[in-house]
């Protein structure tokens, strides 16, 4: 199954699923599948899976809590849901970190604290951490925590200079708990792999950031995931 992953959106919708049609058509491939991670801000020409940022609709989003379409051939994974596409499993969590909103639950919605409906939930995190099965594929906003350790930091320093760490603690411990085979991850506005090889199982997760939807960017690639 070939899947095109991509950064951050920003409206650039069009300008993305062009990409993606030329990509088809120089290299002769299908894509199935497209996921976004975060940033999203349009009917879409191939089935699409997207994880909420920090820029979109919330208070439309929220009223997809728990995933549903958000337009037609347009999925929204909803806060912490696992869904599957074909036989590949695939997980998110929505939203961005924020230390003064982590611990709140989702009653406390009222008043100034409206504002902090796309900052992730302690509730949420605590939840993915209960799954048993394996996951083929998950989606954050922003990276987990250390993430840098695991590929050339050096080179990412070098590329964006004004680079700024936002890693979360928390997709750090469902990176270790999950153990996916795939990790996508935006928010930064750069390319970033890495390789984490974890202890238990002899699992390897590929991590992959992509950039936003501008010329000259590195902002979308097509994985080529085999079904078991």
């Amino acid at each position: 199954m070939k899947i095109a992953v991509e950064g951050c959106m920003h409206g650039d919708l069009d300008k993305v699923y062009d990409t993606i049609k030329y990509i088809e058509n120089t290299r002769n491939i299908k894509i199935d599948l497209f996921l976004c991670y975060g940033d999203f801000q349009e009917v879409a020409p191939v089935p699409t899976i997207f994880i909420g940022g920090n820029n979109e609709a919330s208070n439309y989003l929220w009223e997809l809590y728990y995933g549903g379409w958000a337009a037609p051939n347009i999925y929204f994974l909803g806060y912490a849901v696992v869904v599957k596409f074909g036989n590949i499993r695939i997980d998110g969590l929505s939203g961005i970190y924020n230390a003064h909103n982590y611990c709140l639950g989702w009653d406390t919605m009222k008043g100034h604290l409206i504002r902090s409906v796309y900052h992730v939930r302690e509730y949420d995190v605590h939840k993915l951490m209960h799954l048993e099965k394996l996951i083929d594929i998950f989606l954050s906003h922003d990276w987990p925590l250390s993430i840098t350790d695991y590929g050339n930091w050096q080179q990412l320093v070098c590329c964006k200079k004004t680079f700024q760490s936002k890693e979360l603690l928390e997709a750090n411990l469902l990176l270790k708990k999950l153990r996916p085979s795939y990790w996508f991850s935006a928010h930064l506005h750069c390319k970033f792999t890495a390789l984490v090889e974890h202890e238990e199982g002899g699992r390897v997760t590929k991590f992959l950031a992509l950039d936003k939807c501008l010329p000259g960017r590195k902002f979308l690639q097509v994985v080529d995931i085999d079904l078991i």
